[in-house]
Order: structure tokens, then C-alpha cells, then sequence
């Protein structure tokens, strides 16, 4: 219970800053998302609908689908953080403002706070719903890989917001979701990378002693 209430904060933080990219950075400067997200935020400006409440009705949905290919744990976590997720859209609807027409610097923090947001659901265990099932459904019934199915899902709702908020605009989304990509990466992986190698020779005292004294 302790692991699980430890989990549900981090999930519900992790919510509200996903929220906060969304509204205050990617909306207000016309920016897009991939996957589910986006075609909440494309029905958004399409329609002018609610982004909580589209992004609840489209993920509890697939979520019915797809709830036999997670743990009921995950399901349970992917159901709350789909949960906070469209009620803090929902509160931050109207927070966000233009960044002074500078595009480039709003895809940006975008990127961050939507990968910190995502990053942290994913660091709890749960899932942000949206392209994360889609993407087990496709593994299920096509075979691709659940990374390679997320990509093409994420590069085909950008391209198709492409017709909504320009050519432009759909660039920038692709670079908000390659940071977004990034962070989430530093905050499930770890930000330390490390490389082994393997070195064959017959002289290995000769390589150690230059390894060890001279690359400390």
C-alpha cells in the first residue's frame, strides 16, 4: 500500500504537468502531439471541444478494448492517470498564453513538460493510455513492435494535423515530440549511459596498463 501511494503521487504530479504542456505550451501557440493527445488537441481546434473531455471519452474506450493485454495493475494506474489527466486539462483550459510568437522555444518546453508528465506516469507503473494501447493492439493483431507501432501512430496523427495547423507548425510538433521522447527516456532509463567493450589481443597487460594510467 505504501509502494502504491507513492506510485498514485507520482502519477497524479505527473498528470498535472502533462496537463500543464498541453494547455499552457502546445494550444496556445497551435502546436500539435502525436498519438491520441493529438487528435484531442486537432477535434480541438477543429470543433473547439473540450481537450479533458475528449481525451477521457477516446482512452476510457480504448482502455475497454484493450484491458486484456495489461497487468490489472497497470490497468488500474492507466485508468487513474487517464483520469487526472483529463481533469487537469480540464482545470487548465485557459492557462496558457501565446510565447511572444516564438514557436520554436513553446515546441520546446512542450516537449519537456509533456515527456516529464508522461515520464513520470510511466515511473509509476501506469500508462498514459492513447497510443500506448493502440500500440499493444497493433502488436496483437499485426506483429509490429509496441515501439514501432507507437512511432508510426504518433508520425500519422502529425501528419494528418498537418492539414490543421500547417506544414509549419506540424515541424515543430515533431521536434516537441522528439525532446518529449527524450525526457521520458532520462526519467524511466536514467540519464547515465554506458558502453562495454570487449578488447582481444595478445598483448592485454600493454592495453590495461594504458587503459588504467593513462584514460584513468
Amino acid at each position: 500500500m505504501k509502494n502504491f501511494n507513492k506510485d498514485l503521487i507520482l502519477l497524479i504530479i505527473g498528470s498535472f504537468i502533462f496537463a500543464i504542456g498541453i494547455n499552457y505550451f502546445a494550444i496556445p501557440n497551435k502546436l500539435s502531439e502525436g498519438g491520441v493527445i493529438g487528435i484531442t488537441i486537432v477535434t480541438y481546434y477543429l470543433f473547439g471541444w473540450s481537450p479533458g473531455i475528449t481525451n477521457f471519452v477516446l482512452n476510457t474506450t480504448l482502455v475497454a478494448i484493450g484491458y486484456k493485454y495489461f497487468t490489472k495493475r497497470m490497468t488500474l494506474l492507466t485508468i487513474i492517470s487517464i483520469v487526472f489527466t483529463s481533469i487537469f486539462l480540464y482545470m487548465t483550459s485557459s492557462w496558457g498564453d501565446q510565447l511572444n510568437d516564438d514557436t520554436l522555444l513553446s515546441a520546446l518546453f512542450a516537449g519537456l513538460a509533456v515527456g516529464m508528465g508522461i515520464g513520470l506516469i510511466f515511473k509509476a507503473g501506469g500508462t498514459s493510455g492513447g497510443t500506448t494501447i493502440l500500440a499493444r493492439l497493433l502488436n496483437q493483431w499485426l506483429g509490429w513492435s509496441v515501439g514501432t507501432a507507437m512511432l508510426i501512430i504518433d508520425i500519422t496523427v502529425i501528419a494528418g494535423s498537418s492539414f490543421v495547423i500547417g506544414k509549419e507548425k506540424a515541424m515543430y510538433t515533431l521536434i516537441a515530440v522528439y525532446v518529449g521522447a527524450k525526457v521520458i527516456d532520462a526519467i524511466v532509463e536514467g540519464t547515465e549511459e554506458r558502453s562495454a567493450v570487449m578488447i582481444i589481443s595478445d598483448k592485454s597487460d600493454e592495453i590495461l596498463k594504458v587503459v588504467m594510467d593513462k584514460m584513468s
